[in-house]
């Protein structure tokens, strides 16, 4: 009886606590269906009269640029972001937790010490530096940071669960044969595809999120990512559709959460396990 009562009371919490977190995201959604008076002029959740009006005119956009023009643009900017953050993240951690090599404690300090440098200290360098090589108005700045594996957290994230990994695999395989490039794609990669899952959706929530690095480096409105198209449909008119910027909110919110959905399993599995050192 007891037990009873404790996971009702568990199962009670966890649901409100689900309601209070989730609601922001329902009236959002609903919201997107309210007319554009009615979004701070009624506190009800359900729309007094259904409309899809913030969906047509937030996809036309503004500047006579479509939504769709800036959806292709998140896309082209975070799909090979991604991949790149992942293949070079695993190479770097591959080599800290496998090789031993002179001066790799020095620089395995230096690269966790550039997590705690602010981005307000490395914005300007950064900004110059790719102004030199011509790189604004483009998404290399994006490509170029991920294939280096300039952020450390993700190295770090896998270095933590390839130390798990027991070294009598690599020793195996070795004697069977396999080179240090086999090793890598044939043993370590199989077993560490929970912490690559997890390395993906935080680099690919982040990026798709990000406002300040691409109004940073893009100044051309035909290059916008979806954030900074939201934001000049607030600049660009004197009286804001917010119906159209909500609906448009909803839009981008979808492959983000498809992504998170499909790959949640592998992602749980990878944030229980990256702690693991042998």
């Amino acid at each position: 009886m007891r037990r009873n009562l404790k996971k009702t009371g568990l199962y009670l919490m966890i649901t409100i606590t689900a309601v209070v977190v989730g609601y922001p995201l329902l009236w959002l959604f609903f919201a997107a269906f309210k007319e554009n008076a009615e979004i701070f002029t009624s506190v009800g959740l359900l729309p007094k009269h259904f409309t899809l009006d913030g969906f047509v005119n937030g996809w036309k956009s503004t500047a006579a640029v479509p939504f769709s023009v800036f959806l292709g643009n998140s896309c082209k900017m975070v799909a090979p972001t991604v991949l790149l953050t992942a293949a070079s993240s695993c190479l770097v951690a591959y080599g800290f937790s496998r090789f031993e090599f002179r001066g790799r404690k020095i620089l395995m300090t230096l690269m966790l010490s550039t997590m705690m440098l602010p981005n307000t200290v490395i914005m300007i360098p950064r900004y110059i530096l790719f102004n030199k090589f011509h790189w604004l108005n483009s998404y290399i700045p994006f490509y170029a940071m991920a294939a280096l594996a300039v952020n450390p957290f993700f190295a770090y994230l896998l270095i933590q669960f390839f130390r798990g990994i027991p070294r009598d695999l690599d020793e195996a395989a070795y004697i069977d044969g396999a080179g240090k490039w086999q090793i890598l794609a044939r043993v370590i990669l199989p077993l560490a595809k929970a912490p690559i899952v997890s390395v993906i959706l935080f680099q690919a929530v982040w990026t798709w999120n990000d406002f300040f690095n691409p109004l940073l480096y893009i100044d051309r409105v035909k290059q916008y990512p979806v954030s900074l198209g939201l934001r000049l449909a607030i600049d660009a008119d004197s009286v804001v559709n917010w119906n159209s910027i909500i609906a448009m909110s909803c839009v981008s919110l979808v492959p983000v959460v498809v992504l998170f959905l499909s790959l949640q399993k592998y992602f749980v599995q990878g944030i229980a396990t990256t702690g693991i050192k042998s």
